[in-house]
């Protein structure tokens, strides 16, 4: 018999190793075993191949031998080689390692997706208050950051000198009304109103203007929509100039959320589909959304996510800006069935992916398979199984390595036949 090559020694051994250790681990209790014990011995009409090492290591011997601990050499037999695609384990060691089996079906694979969000104000529900010319903060009636006002509520007296002028422009024109042509007539009064409207004043103002045939010094200006004030940056006796903002007004009846979701998620989201958003602040009051627009750009590169937008109506307030929240979405595409086996079925190397398919009467064949969506504890089988097929779900590792180990002894012999 010619010395085998060195490099089937070393695969077959670093295989067979991990399942030596395993049978290693639990030696004393495979001793006291009178089943396995009886493998030493030949089965009446088996014909036996070879014998193998008890300890798993690439070692075997034509004729019955101990290893250096005085354990019995196993035999090996022709009907367990007969379908070089299985491997057959004792019904007694399935027992005993708790070999569990589930049947390969088709049924729904639904995976929700999560992702971290704020509140956020809604864009669309902003105001700033601005004018449009020159003067001074005579007086501040609202002077309070967080604020509520309503719409048309005074938030300031403002003093300008440049709508005096326009006012004065307004009585003239409607004095003159009588000394020049109709058509004449209109247009400059149209002229001079249109000049307030320009500067933002309002036309309940240039109606009480040609009513009492007075011009005004001051006019108090009124809050352009309804909401709370987040921001001011006037204090009463203020010189402005055009086009400051003086104060930042925010409806709060809805709100945004905006989350966060990982670049590997994001197939998963389209516009439409609903999500639950549960506030750290209210854990036990979920809100239900729907996702309104998704950012055409990735907003944080650094960590490899997209964002999200949903809108939640906040009727009570309760929703507060800054706030984090917890979002799970629920793709429409979860909702499709597929061929489908538990996630403790596959065993994946990081090279290729396999399942142990339970053939009956302890014989197992390692299947390779290509995987889909993954879900609520289930996988997608693209390929590689069919329904109604039986996959080991529990003990993979123990006849994985029996596979391994079956192979490398295969090889092992194949290289020292003469």
């Amino acid at each position: 018999m010619r010395r085998p090559n060195s490099l089937i020694l070393l695969v077959a051994g670093m295989i067979a190793g991990a399942a030596g250790s395993y049978w290693y681990a639990h030696r004393s209790e495979t001793v006291a075993t009178p089943a396995v014990a009886e493998q030493s011995q030949p089965a009446p009409g088996r014909t036996i191949l070879y014998y193998r090492n008890p300890m798993g290591a690439p070692d075997t011997s034509p004729v019955p031998k101990k290893d250096p601990m005085g354990m019995d050499y196993i035999p090996v037999y022709a009907d367990e080689q007969g379908d070089p695609n299985t491997v057959k384990v004792s019904l007694d060691k399935i027992q005993r390692t708790g070999v569990r089996t589930a049947k390969v079906e088709t049924r729904p694979i639904s995976r929700p997706v999560r992702g971290i969000g704020t509140i956020q104000h809604d864009e669309s529900l902003l105001w700033i208050v601005t004018v449009r010319s020159d003067g001074y903060i005579e007086e501040l009636f609202v002077n309070k950051t967080g604020q509520h006002v309503t719409k048309g509520q005074p938030l300031f007296r403002f003093y300008s000198p440049q709508i005096q002028l326009a006012q004065a422009d307004l009585l003239v024109a409607t004095r003159a009304e009588g000394g020049y042509s109709k058509a004449e007539a209109s247009r400059n009064l149209a002229g001079a109103m249109q000049k307030l409207r320009n500067l933002d004043v309002p036309d309940s103002r240039i109606d009480d203007v040609r009513k009492t045939m007075t011009n005004p010094r001051t006019i108090d200006w009124a809050a352009p929509a309804t909401g709370d004030i987040v921001e001011k940056k006037v204090i009463q006796g203020q010189r402005v100039m055009a086009g400051d903002e003086l104060f930042r007004i925010a409806d709060h009846s809805r709100v945004w959320v905006v989350a966060e979701v990982a670049e590997a998620d994001i197939g998963e989201i389209e516009v439409g589909i609903p999500a639950t958003v549960t506030l750290r602040a209210f854990p036990n009051e979920p809100h239900d959304g729907i996702v309104s627009f998704i950012y055409p750009e990735m907003m944080k590169p650094e960590t490899r996510t997209v964002t999200v937008r949903l809108e939640l109506s906040n009727p009570d307030g309760k929703l507060k800006p800054g706030m984090y929240a917890d979002v799970e979405f629920h793709p429409g595409g979860g909702e499709g069935t597929a061929i489908a086996v538990p996630n403790s079925a596959i065993i994946d190397s990081g090279m290729r992916q396999v399942v142990l398919v339970a053939k009956g009467d302890g014989r197992f064949e390692p299947r390779e398979v290509k995987l889909g969506r993954r879900g609520e504890g289930y996988t997608e089988v693209a390929s590689g199984l069919t329904e109604d097929e039986e996959v080991v779900t529990s003990a993979t590792f123990l006849i994985d390595a029996e596979s391994n180990l079956k192979a490398a002894l295969q090889a092992f012999t194949q290289g020292a036949q003469p």
